[in-house]
């Protein structure tokens, strides 16, 4: 007698697709200080980032063999530790200056939605996937990032203790990194500090790895996509970065925000927050549906993606004033 098993089809979470093109290409990642600094500023940017544009829409259709590749831009404006302007005056000096060098943002994004989009509280939903790696060796005895805050590519070095009596004085040791080749580069990681009264403040590596989640489309939320683009209507922008979505799609033609990899042309001095953003993205438990999508996708397309969440992520940096 066969047996046949009811189950509740809500029981069965779906996680769903988002469109995806080959490459989200950043054209900046700019701070308060640089807006303030004038048009100047946004006009020297554009135009070091404008060649490097062209190298990397090159090796995208590189990549797929030749065919057009699918690909968008996108802009990240820091509102979420300073608030400078407004986005009804910020947002055009902006996209004008992107124009005078002859280049078009498809997406504007607000760092403040990598900590919260909508209701969606992003940045402590990807906290509470780290899998800290243990360094060979280890013993448990370092505490928890999710207690600590901290997240390391290795061993740290052991705390100096004062000797007991009939003991050794503990010996200074170096830190390792788990993955080194030959010699060392460890990094500590901070995630996050809180303040006396408990709230808590996201570091800039932390969203920036929230952000290449998101330009990856391996974000979700009970199953469905987080950071999905609002379109700009046209009309002016607010007054007020609360009133301005997480992200906003400027080019009605543009190719989908999300991409089987992303490429980001920066100052050089975001080279250590980088550096960091690859030890959270390395330790960090993505959607496995998601990846399985992004990874089915690619390969019926002919352009695979690498195993590892980071190695999909790649920049140019360039010597800043």
């Amino acid at each position: 007698m066969t047996e046949a098993a009811f189950r509740e089809t809500t029981a069965e979470p779906r996680t769903q697709s988002v469109p995806l093109s080959h490459l989200s290409l950043e054209l900046g990642h700019l701070y308060m200080e640089d807006f303030e600094a004038g048009p100047h500023r946004l006009r020297e940017h554009f135009t070091q980032v404008r060649p490097w544009v062209e190298a990397a829409r090159a090796a995208a259709a590189a990549r797929t063999g030749g065919r057009r590749p699918r690909i968008s831009t996108c802009f990240l404006i820091d509102d979420y530790f300073t608030r400078f302007s407004s986005p009804r005056e910020l947002v055009p000096l902006l996209l004008a200056e992107a124009d005078r060098a002859g280049l078009r943002i498809d997406y504007l994004a607000r760092e403040s939605g990598c900590a919260v989009t909508g209701k969606v509280p992003v940045a402590q939903a990807v906290a509470a996937r780290i899998v800290e790696s243990p360094p060979p060796g280890s013993y448990g005895n370092r505490p928890p990032a999710a207690q600590t805050g901290w997240l390391a590519n290795g061993e740290r070095s052991p705390v100096a203790r004062a000797p007991q009596a009939m003991k050794p004085a503990t010996a200074w040791q170096p830190p390792q990194e788990t993955a080194a080749r030959r010699h060392s580069v460890f990094l500590d990681v901070e995630l996050w500090n809180d303040d006396a009264d408990g709230h808590r403040t996201w570091s800039c590596p932390f969203l920036a790895a929230v952000w290449q989640l998101a330009r990856l489309g391996l974000l979700r939320h009970e199953g469905e996509p987080l950071f999905t683009p609002d379109a700009h209507t046209g009309q002016d922008f607010p007054d007020d970065w609360d009133e301005l979505p997480s992200l906003v799609r400027l080019n009605a033609r543009a190719d989908p925000f999300a991409a089987y990899r992303t490429c980001s042309v920066l100052p050089n001095r975001f080279l250590p927050v980088e550096h960091a953003v690859r030890v959270v993205l390395d330790q960090t438990e993505v959607d496995t549906a998601a990846l399985r999508q992004a990874a089915e996708r690619s390969a019926r397309e002919g352009v695979p993606v690498p195993d590892s969440v980071a190695d999909r992520v790649s920049y140019v940096f360039y010597a800043g004033p």
